[in-house]
């Protein structure tokens, strides 16, 4: 028996973004200039950055999360992403959802991330 709330088998644990958008690689270049303050890695190759969906008027919903939930930034990470994406022209809002599902792990990180912290 499953519940409402359950994922339907070849779901997607992770909303696909909307690569094909014109604002999408602006929108993830500005969210490259928000950093971990703990972490010499941007949050988009840490992995943080779940989602970037923006719709045809230019609304952009972002869903990240963080590398723990007691990270000490935890209130202020969605509004610096917020306000990075803000600034791209064209945006016409940004909406950005803090989640701990799925759970954040090493392999979300990218190949440079891995590199500049040195685990490859």
């Amino acid at each position: 028996m499953t519940q409402e709330n359950d994922p339907v088998e070849g779901t997607p644990l992770i909303t696909p973004s909307s690569i094909e958008h014109p604002l999408f690689d602006a929108s993830v270049e500005a969210v490259r200039s928000v950093y971990d303050p703990e972490i010499p890695v941007n949050i988009y190759d840490l992995g943080l950055i779940y989602t970037i969906d923006i719709n045809d008027e230019n609304e952009v919903n972002v869903i990240m999360t963080l590398t723990a939930p007691g990270c000490p930034v935890a209130g202020e990470m969605p509004g610096w992403v917020q306000e990075a994406i803000s600034g791209v022209a064209g945006v016409k809002t940004v909406d950005v959802a803090l989640v701990w599902e799925p759970p954040w792990g090493m392999e979300m990180m990218s190949d440079e991330a891995r590199l500049e912290l040195g685990f490859m």
